[in-house]
C-alpha cells in the first residue's frame, strides 16, 4: 500500500438521468453530477463550452494605459524590454509578448533572468543593462508586480514600466505606468487563474482587438505555459488549452514545439493536458534550472526546422542532465537521513548540490516523509536554500519566526527560499523543529477516489473511452480516480525489469487486467488470491490491434 489514508466512496454513485438521455455514458454522467454539473445546461457549457467563456481583456485594471503606451512605442519605433522569468510560464510569456511587438514593427529585446546568478524577477543591474542598450520601455510577463524598488529605478533613469503579472500583490503596487494583473484588488476582471502566459495573451488580444486571431496563432504557447503553471484547467482556461492543444495537434504548430514533441516520443500520440505536464514542460524548464534559458526561448521562436531539431535534441539532453544531478542529490539526501523516520522538518545542507534542482528533491523529500524539506546548497561560508511545505504547516511563518539564523528569506506558506550562513545551519535545523513541534501540522497524505465502482457496466469500452470529453485535465479539473472493493487478485507479475507490476483482477463476474507502474511486486502487500480493494485510472489499452480496458493503479490493499 502506497498510501495509508484513503478516502473512498461507500454509496454507488448518482447518475443523472437527464444526462443519460442527452447520450453521457453512466460514468461520464457521474463524473459530472459529482463534480456540480448534473444538470443538462452546465454540463454542456463544460463539455463544449467556446469562446463564450472568454473575458474581455478589457476589463482587466490598468489595461487601457498599458495600450496607449504600447501604441505609442509603435507609433515612435521605439526600443523596447520584454523581461520574464525562467520558468515555462515565464519563458512562453516572453516569447509569446516579444513576438507580437516584433510583428508590430518594435525593436523587442527578450531579457530573462539567469536562475543561478540573478534570482527571480526584476533586478536593477539586468534594468542598467536595458538602458545602456537605448531600452526606453520594459514590459515585464509572470513577474514584477511586488518590484517596487526596481520600478522606481527604472522610472529614476527615464524608462518606462508595464508589468503584467498574475502572482499575489502588496499592498502597494510599484509606480508603474500600468500593472495588470488580475489578482489586483477592486479588479473588474472575473477569473483570477490566469497563467502569467494568459495575461500577456490578454493584453496581445487587447492590442490587436482579435482574440481568436491571436488564439490561432499563440494558442500552443499559451496552453503549454499555462498547464505548466497548474493553472485551473476550468472557465476561459480550458477554452484557451483546448484549442492550443489542437494548435499543438496540427500542421500549424510552431516548429520548435514539433521538434520536442517528435523528439521526446509525443508526436504520433494524442496530444493531452498529461504531453505538457511530462514531456514538454520538464524539458523547457529543465533549461532554467541550469541556467541556459536561451536554448528554450531559440526552440520557441525559431522557425527553421532544421535548427529546431537540433534545439530540441539539446533540451532534451539539459533535462538529462537534470535528472542526473536531481538523483545524485536525491540519494546524497537519503544516505544523511540514515534510513530514519524524522520527526521534525527536514534541513539538509552539502556543497556542490546544483541550486536549480534542490528544490525539486525538497518537494520529493516532502511527499516521501509527510514534512516540511529545507535543502541547502553551501558554497563557502554561505549557502541558498529552497523549503517545501506539508498540510497545513505554513512555512512563511516559521521561516519569519526563525529570521534572526537566516539572511534573508521570501515565498510563502507552502514554498520558500531562504539565505543563510553555513555556521548558522545547526541552530535554524533546531529552531525550525522547535516551532514545528510548537504547531504540529494534522496532514497525513490521503488518497481519494471519485466514484465506486459497484456495476461492471460503468467499465465499458464506451464509458472510459466517454471520460475523453473531461479533457484538458489538470487542475480543477483531474482525471476521475475510480474505487473498486474486494477483487480476486487472480495473477500478478513483474514487468519492466521488476520495476513496474502487472496483475489480472476478477470483480463481480469481470476479468481486468491491471498495472501499477513505479511499484515492484514486492512493494504491493498483497499476494496472487488475496481479495484487494484498489483505487485507478481505467485507459483504453491498445495491443496488437486488441483494445481493451486497463485499470492504471494509483494504490492497492488487501481488502
Amino acid at each position: 500500500m502506497k498510501y495509508s489514508n484513503w478516502k473512498v466512496p461507500s454509496e454507488p454513485p448518482v447518475i443523472p438521468k437527464a444526462l443519460q438521455r442527452a447520450g453521457c455514458t453512466p460514468l461520464l454522467a457521474a463524473i459530472l453530477a459529482l463534480r456540480g454539473m448534473g444538470n443538462l445546461d452546465d454540463a454542456e457549457t463544460f463539455l463544449l463550452g467556446g469562446a463564450e467563456t472568454l473575458h474581455d481583456p478589457l476589463l482587466l485594471e490598468d489595461i487601457l494605459p498599458a495600450i496607449r503606451r504600447i501604441t505609442k512605442a509603435i507609433v515612435t519605433h521605439e526600443h523596447v524590454a520584454v523581461y520574464g522569468d525562467y520558468d515555462v510560464d515565464g519563458i512562453t510569456s516572453a516569447c509569446l509578448m516579444s513576438d507580437y511587438l516584433r510583428s508590430r514593427g518594435l525593436e523587442a529585446e527578450l531579457y530573462i533572468p539567469d536562475r543561478l546568478d540573478e534570482g527571480y524577477g526584476l533586478n536593477t543591474a539586468a534594468i542598467d543593462k536595458l538602458y545602456e542598450q537605448g531600452v526606453s520601455l520594459i514590459i515585464t510577463v509572470d513577474c514584477g508586480v511586488t518590484s517596487i524598488e526596481e520600478t522606481e529605478h527604472a522610472n529614476a533613469l527615464g524608462i518606462d514600466m508595464i508589468i503584467t503579472d498574475h502572482h499575489e500583490c502588496r499592498e502597494e503596487l510599484p509606480d508603474a505606468v500600468a500593472v495588470v494583473d488580475p489578482k489586483r484588488p477592486l479588479c473588474p476582471y472575473p477569473g483570477t487563474g490566469l497563467a502569467g502566459v494568459g495575461v500577456a495573451f490578454k493584453l496581445v488580444c487587447a492590442l490587436e482587438g482579435d482574440t481568436e486571431r491571436m488564439l490561432d496563432r499563440y494558442g500552443d504557447l499559451l496552453a503549454v505555459g499555462t498547464v505548466a503553471d497548474v493553472m485551473p484547467v476550468t472557465g476561459e482556461n480550458r477554452y484557451m488549452i483546448r484549442a492550443g492543444l489542437e494548435k499543438l495537434s496540427g500542421r500549424d504548430c510552431s516548429p520548435g514545439l514539433s521538434a520536442l514533441m517528435r523528439e521526446t516520443g509525443s508526436a504520433d500520440k494524442r496530444i493531452t493536458a498529461s504531453t505538457i505536464s511530462y514531456a514538454l514542460a520538464p524539458r523547457i524548464n529543465a533549461a532554467g534550472r541550469l541556467g541556459d534559458t536561451r536554448t528554450a526561448v531559440e526552440l520557441l521562436q525559431t522557425h527553421d526546422r532544421r535548427r529546431s531539431e537540433m534545439l530540441a535534441l539539446e533540451l532534451c539532453e539539459i533535462n538529462r542532465q537534470r535528472q542526473e544531478l536531481e538523483f545524485s542529490i536525491w540519494q546524497d539526501a537519503l544516505r544523511m537521513l540514515d534510513g530514519q523516520q524524522p520527526a521534525t522538518p527536514l534541513v539538509l545542507a552539502a556543497e556542490g548540490w546544483h541550486p536549480g534542482v534542490i528544490g525539486i528533491v525538497a518537494s520529493k523529500l516532502t511527499d516521501a516523509f509527510s514534512l516540511p524539506s529545507v535543502m541547502i546548497c553551501l558554497d563557502g561560508d554561505r549557502g541558498k536554500g529552497s523549503c517545501r511545505s506539508v498540510g497545513d504547516f505554513n512555512l512563511y511563518e516559521a521561516l519569519t519566526a526563525c529570521k534572526d539564523c537566516l539572511e534573508g528569506f521570501g515565498g510563502h506558506a507552502m514554498a520558500a527560499g531562504l539565505t543563510i550562513r553555513a555556521e548558522k545551519v545547526d541552530e535554524f535545523r533546531q529552531r525550525l523543529g522547535e516551532y514545528f513541534l510548537a504547531h504540529p501540522s494534522n496532514y497525513v497524505p490521503a488518497l481519494e477516489a471519485d466514484i465506486l465502482i459497484s456495476d461492471p457496466g460503468l467499465l465499458t469500452m464506451d464509458c472510459v473511452e466517454s471520460l475523453d470529453s473531461l479533457e484538458p485535465c489538470g487542475s480543477g479539473n483531474p482525471r476521475p480516480l475510480l474505487y473498486m472493493e474486494n477483487a480476486l487478485l487472480e495473477n500478478l507479475s513483474a514487468i519492466g525489469g521488476g520495476k513496474h507490476s502487472r496483475m489480472r483482477l476478477s470483480h463481480m463476474g469481470t476479468d481486468y487486467d491491471a498495472v501499477f507502474f513505479s511499484r515492484s511486486v514486492n512493494e504491493l502487500g498483497v499476494a496472487q488470491g488475496d481479495g484487494v480493494d484498489l483505487i485507478f485510472s481505467p485507459q483504453i489499452n491498445e495491443f496488437r490491434g486488441r483494445r481493451s480496458v486497463q485499470l492504471v493503479l494509483n494504490d492497492i490493499r488487501k481488502h
